[in-house]
């Protein structure tokens, strides 16, 4: 028997029985769909974070200080951004409120920012200006608003120009924030003044502070140097846990990276799961099918049929259940992902190694699970086929 004539085959007795075979294959499709929509989702998203991270430069130090009672005050700050090495340093104070616009409110994350702040974490205004240095020194109520927040409040009318109030106090949006679409709250925010922020938020300490190097040949000798005065101010727990992080761009794509592989590695195996279950599925039927088709394989062998073209005949079966439901799985697996991608704002297209990967799994899911009822067939004697009613 050649190949065409067992793809021929598999095909009459597959559209024989439709619905037992697109049940039979559900459990593939089920399951290259998965691991196709949920590695490829997992990507975009952890693209989407890591372009982020490569958007604010590769000079960015980010200082975070633990615990609720802990933090630099604003004097600290001043006396790091007077450190040699450092180009621009802007503390950040953070804290939510609610902000209200006529009959509409929203509990928003509140950010307390310097001028400086635009540049290190590289944000841009899409209408209005940025906080500049007067309103600082001053302590103006003006304000940033993200661009989902202003949707909310504002629908699609211009917010600059408006006045809020955020919990209570009044103030005047001066800029709408560009859109920067990502799977945190980048564009779900107001950013104020520091110092207005310190009054709102009745608080004086700053727990997180980013410092932008001169140069990236600067970062590691500034970071060592930074480490070792915040050590004076902050000393470690008793078990010697440090209530600080001094945290460099490099250091967070590491850890992206490493994210990156063992959530692709979980999502795969929960998805192989699925293909492990279609698998059986796919054995359970081809058994099912040597069962009603005794006869025809004890005709077969009576006629000259070798135990390989038995085996043949029924593996080449198993494995066109495996590649249909592929097939279909990959298409349902694409459409999720850009689905998904749509929803979440992220780039999620699945790679062609994924694709390919996927469907040789269900194509090797056919070869193993068909095996053992393509060998049982061959193994069936002549007499003992014919006999079988």
């Amino acid at each position: 028997m050649n190949l065409a004539q067992g793809l021929k085959m598999a095909w009459k007795s597959i559209s024989t029985s439709k619905l037992r075979s697109f049940l039979t294959m559900l459990g593939i499709i089920i399951g290259v769909g998965s691991i196709i929509a949920l590695i490829t989702i997992g990507q975009g998203a952890v693209g989407e974070v890591t372009k982020q991270i490569k958007g604010m430069g590769a000079k960015l130090l980010t200082v975070n200080v633990f615990g609720s009672d802990l933090g630099i005050t604003l004097e600290d700050v001043d006396k790091l951004g007077k450190k040699n090495g450092v180009f621009a340093i802007a503390p950040v104070l953070e804290g939510r409120a609610t902000v209200k616009y006529g009959t509409k409110n929203k509990d928003v994350p509140i950010t307390g920012i310097t001028p400086e702040y635009a540049a290190v974490q590289n944000y841009s205004i899409e209408t209005g200006r940025f906080i500049v240095p007067i309103d600082t020194r001053y302590r103006q109520k003006v304000a940033l608003i993200g661009s989902k927040t202003a949707r909310h409040l504002f629908g699609t009318a211009d917010p600059v120009g408006k006045s809020v109030l955020i919990d209570g106090s009044r103030f005047k949006i001066v800029g709408l924030l560009q859109e920067k679409g990502s799977t945190g709250s980048n564009d779900d925010k107001i950013m104020i003044p520091i110092a207005s922020a310190e009054r709102l938020l009745k608080s004086k300490r700053v727990s997180t502070v980013y410092i932008q190097a001169n140069s990236p040949g600067e970062i590691d000798g500034l970071k060592t140097e930074l480490e070792t005065d915040l050590r004076k101010t902050f000393k470690p727990s008793k078990e010697g846990i440090e209530s600080f992080s001094v945290v460099s761009q490099k250091e967070m794509l590491k850890s992206v990276d490493s994210i990156t592989g063992t959530m692709t590695l979980a999502l795969g195996g929960i998805a192989g799961i699925s293909l492990l279950v279609g698998g059986i599925g796919v054995m359970n039927i081809m058994l099912v099918t040597v069962s009603e088709r005794t006869r025809e394989i004890g005709i077969r062998k009576a006629i000259g049929a070798r135990r390989r073209d038995i085996v043949f005949q029924f593996l080449i079966e198993s494995m066109v259940l495996g590649g249909i439901g592929g097939i279909i799985g990959i298409g349902t697996g694409i459409g999720i992902a850009m689905l998904a991608s749509k929803i979440m704002n992220i780039e999620a297209f699945p790679s062609i190694k994924i694709i390919l990967l996927a469907f040789g799994f269900s194509l090797g899911i056919g070869v193993f699970f068909g095996w053992f009822p393509a060998n049982k067939a061959a193994k069936m004697k002549p007499i003992d086929a014919l006999k079988s009613q």
